[in-house]
């Protein structure tokens, strides 16, 4: 058995090769300062379609990534062949700050959230005023994910030709939500998609709805040259829709004028990740009045400094009631 003396440095001490004959490990990354930027158009079982200048590059997530997952909507910067030739794929090796989410979870007890869109400037909350029936908590979820995740909302109410509106944007004329009804007939003649276009010009923004509602048919008119599979069946017992939309997906709209991403039809969205905080930052009258709340208020409870702040007349009772409603959702099953 060979021995060594006292002085580990001897030059006679050979350092065990490496068999594999690759350089050994490191914790230091390469910065990839060549990298080109892009945007993540869809996601398909690990598969990353992103947009690079104007091609379209199959890409995957780098290990060093870790398990931070890309998802639509998310600037990113690739690596490899970017050429976008059938059979290439190339790699993500950063993920860039995103300016907004829009997120839920499974349900009010799942801590796991999940990011459905990135970097959207505002959110069109898609409903039918009939068949299937509207399910405002479900518009009430959607809408305090916006707040909590910085996007705008945008409510379209479609097949106002079997039930009329009214009722329905009185829950939410508080609000100041911008607002679109439509019918059937002008969901395939163009027009729905003509007024809806007025408010998305400059704009990213992701479409969500319940399924069955229209969602995907308004998307296949504004964007007619990237038509998705739209035939939804309302289930006449249940009155619910089968999903149509199985992933997301980012689309331009004409002349590079803004973008709508399709998402999956949604039947829940858990709100476990929200903080009441970030949903009052939505109601810009109503903040100021939080100050002399207690710590940790859930501005829904007696000793609430919001109740004495209407009271004095210096918001409207509606704004309130709204803003209360919002926060409790979280508590009630969407069907409800």
């Amino acid at each position: 058995m060979r021995r060594y003396g006292k002085n580990p440095d001897e030059d006679d001490i050979r350092s065990r090769p490496n068999p594999k004959g690759n350089r050994p490990r490191t914790s230091i990354r390469p910065k990839h300062e060549d990298a080109s930027e892009g945007m993540v158009l869809t996601v398909d079982r690990g598969r990353l379609t992103c947009l690079v200048d104007d091609r379209t590059v199959m890409a995957m997530k780098a290990r060093e990534l870790g398990r931070k997952a890309a998802v639509v909507g998310d600037r990113v910067s690739l690596v490899g062949d970017l050429s976008g030739r059938k059979d290439t794929l190339a790699r993500i090796v950063r993920i860039e700050k995103r300016g907004s989410v829009l997120r839920r979870t499974a349900d009010d007890d799942d801590p796991y959230e999940r990011v459905v869109v990135a970097n959207a400037d505002q959110l069109a909350i898609v409903t039918a005023l009939a068949d299937p029936e509207p399910r405002p908590r479900l518009i009430d979820r959607c809408l305090v994910a916006a707040f909590d995740g910085g996007l705008e909302p945008l409510l379209v109410l479609t097949k106002s030709d079997l039930a009329p509106p009214e009722k329905l944007l009185e829950l939410y004329g508080a609000l100041d939500i911008p607002y679109v009804v439509t019918n059937r007939e002008e969901l395939y003649d163009g027009h729905a998609a003509d007024r809806v276009r007025e408010h998305l010009g400059g704009r990213t923004t992701a479409f969500v709805g319940h399924s069955g509602v229209g969602k995907t048919t308004l998307v296949n008119a504004l964007v007619p040259e990237e038509r998705r599979r739209s035939t939804g069946i309302v289930n006449a017992v249940t009155g619910r829709g089968r999903h149509t939309t199985t992933s997301a997906l980012a689309l331009p709209l004409d002349g590079a004028r803004g973008w709508v991403i399709d998402t999956p039809g949604v039947r829940s969205f858990g709100l476990h990740h929200v903080d009441p905080s970030r949903v009052i930052l939505a109601f810009p009258d109503l903040r100021q009045g939080t100050e002399n709340c207690p710590r940790a208020c859930s501005h829904d409870e007696p000793d609430c400094a919001l109740d004495a702040w209407v009271a004095e007349g210096h918001a409207d009772p509606a704004r309130l009631y709204s803003l209360r409603r919002l926060l409790s959702t979280r508590e009630r099953r969407e069907g409800d």
